[in-house]
């Protein structure tokens, strides 16, 4: 992978706030799956890591509040916080018209694309559409997921209840199934790709080309007061290249564990 690459998506940068807002050590709840590295997943002995984790941990610093992470399946965490049960979310979720809906989001903090992940011996096909041109082939997703709705609509038919797409709780579950062979392909974001990717060994690759870019943000009940001031840090760290040091650490210098 080439550094240039994988700060690119990162959006560019703004001017940084005069002076951030003070939450007066303000304790907030933040929820997460921890199944999604690097942007958050449990390490090797079990400590929750990763992008997220580290830009939520400077975020919370610079704004001075105490945060206290929680863990939920994906399924479960939009309603959990439209409800207000936590006060964000963070889970590399894609900013979409449907969602706003239901939840605030922050600014975009990172911008990717998706990409076709394959086992590295994998020759029967080579881009979305040879691979939909073949009735065999499968496809690992989770339901409700841009991964998912990519694959519906720009790799199959779209019909969301095609049967050569095989449900996953979580992304981790899908990556084994490939690994295993069981499905053919996994969807997922270019950073994360490009991350597993390099991991593998020559165990996974990536074929085709980018099939859409995808804005991720921080999540929030509606209404939520601590938008504004997660969004004014948020473009602070752009400016002052703290998004960029993270994701050389995370994207570029950490070996993934497999």
């Amino acid at each position: 992978m080439k550094v240039a690459f994988l700060l690119a998506i990162l959006l560019a940068a703004v001017p940084a706030f005069a002076e951030l807002p003070d939450l007066g050590g303000r304790s907030v709840t933040v929820v997460t799956e921890n199944t999604y590295p690097p942007l958050q997943f449990l390490d090797k002995e079990g400590v929750a890591v990763g992008w997220e984790y580290d830009a939520m941990n400077e975020i919370a610093r610079r704004l001075n509040m105490q945060v206290d992470y929680q863990h939920s399946s994906w399924d479960a965490m939009i309603p959990a916080i439209s409800s207000g049960q936590f006060d964000i979310g963070m889970d590399g979720i894609t900013i979409r018209d449907d969602r706003k809906e239901s939840v605030d989001f922050s600014t975009p903090y990172m911008r990717s694309e998706m990409i076709m992940l394959v086992r590295g011996d994998e020759t029967r096909f080579a881009d979305a559409k040879s691979f939909a041109a073949d009735p065999k082939l499968l496809m690992a997703a989770q339901p409700g997921t841009t991964p998912f709705y990519v694959g519906v609509y720009e790799v199959l038919d779209g019909n969301e209840a095609n049967p050569r797409i095989k449900m996953f709780e979580t992304f981790g579950a899908g990556l084994e199934a490939l690994k295993a062979g069981d499905v053919d392909l996994v969807l997922t974001d270019s950073a994360a790709g490009e991350a597993y990717a390099a991991a593998s060994n020559g165990a996974l690759k990536i074929v085709g080309g980018r099939l859409g870019a995808e804005d991720f943000g921080f999540i929030f009940p509606k209404g939520s007061e601590l938008v504004a001031p997660v969004d004014a840090a948020i473009k602070e760290m752009k400016s002052d290249g703290t998004f960029a040091k993270l994701t050389k650490k995370w994207f570029v210098d950490t070996k993934l564990v497999e």
